[in-house]
């Protein structure tokens, strides 16, 4: 018996791209029914993450193996893939799930499949270059997954959400419930059997990237805050610290005053309130950071909502 494959393409304003992806995926499809490697029913996904130009209507348009999901309002690329995957869960064996850019070679679909036959549950599609990339998104995406990796969040390098997911895997993952969605940092805690399929990434194949730099940084810091408490420890260490070497300028400043060398000390003052004060706002902000994540995730609101589903027989 053949396996059912959905492929999850979140979307979010990608109506230059979405005729051309649709084609490519549906050929993809109809070459591995046809070879019998996956079964007929298998099914296109997309979700549609409130977009703001024609996406939807292209999405409702399209006909029988393309489903269609629209989310009520925007709520992000995570929770737009995880409302697929979710959909997908209750129908598939297999789901891969990429984005809707072409950026992701849709040809290594083909090894993923592969090394689900060989018993692996979850397939990570990394990158096995990045040329098409700018030299700043190059180092900055190479400075994110080092720092994941110190602070001990478990991130495949040079992944993103190219992903294949068995049946097995989505059950798992649906017991993760937090608001605040890190996919890349979630699956490789669920532990089951992985590989990887490394690929070429190519240039967007049209539209605008939708991870500008102020995206970008907000998503690397929603990962870090998300898995990590090691910035929270740094800040109790940096306390200390701080607090060792105020206590020998104490002892410095009184020898001084004892013996007559006092001086005058205005700009050590100034500097010390300064540094100190700013080191102490930071602080709290980072503190704060967390708490805000403990107010979402105590709030235990829902991470999306579906407004419709569009089911072509």
């Amino acid at each position: 018996m053949k396996n059912t494959l959905y492929i999850v393409v979140p979307c979010y304003n990608e109506e230059a791209c979405l005729d051309e992806t649709t084609k490519r995926l549906l050929d993809k499809l109809k070459q591995l029914i046809s070879s019998q490697v996956i079964a007929k029913d298998s099914r296109i996904v997309y979700i549609d993450d409130g977009s703001k130009d024609q996406t939807w209507s292209k999405i409702e348009n399209l006909k029988s193996p393309v489903i269609g999901i629209k989310l009520s309002r925007n709520r992000g690329h995570q929770n737009a893939l995880l409302a697929g995957l979710m959909y997908a869960k209750d129908h598939a064996d297999i789901v891969i799930s990429m984005d809707a850019d072409l950026q992701d070679d849709i040809n290594a679909i083909d090894k993923m499949l592969e090394k689900y036959k060989d018993g692996y549950e979850i397939v990570y599609g990394v990158r096995s270059e990045r040329k098409t990339d700018s030299a700043f998104k190059r180092n900055t995406a190479l400075a994110f997954y080092k720092i994941m990796n110190v602070l001990g969040a478990e991130v495949v390098y040079n992944s993103a959400d190219y992903r294949l997911m068995s049946k097995r895997a989505l059950e798992e993952l649906s017991q993760y419930k937090e608001v605040n969605l890190f996919l890349r940092g979630l699956v490789p805690l669920i532990g089951l059997k992985s590989a990887e399929v490394e690929y070429p990434r190519a240039e967007r194949f049209a539209g605008e990237s939708k991870y500008p730099v102020k995206k970008m940084v907000k998503f690397a810091w929603d990962g870090i805050t998300s898995f990590s408490i090691k910035p929270i420890r740094f800040v109790l260490w940096l306390g200390i610290i701080i607090f060792i070497i105020s206590l020998i300028v104490t002892i410095y400043a009184l020898i001084t005053k004892l013996t007559g060398n006092a001086v005058s000390g205005w700009t050590f003052t100034t500097c010390s309130i300064w540094i100190l004060g700013g080191l102490q706002m930071a602080s709290l902000g980072l503190v704060g950071e967390y708490i805000g994540k403990i107010y979402a995730e105590s709030k235990a609101r829902p991470r999306y909502v579906i407004e419709k589903i569009v089911e072509h027989k």
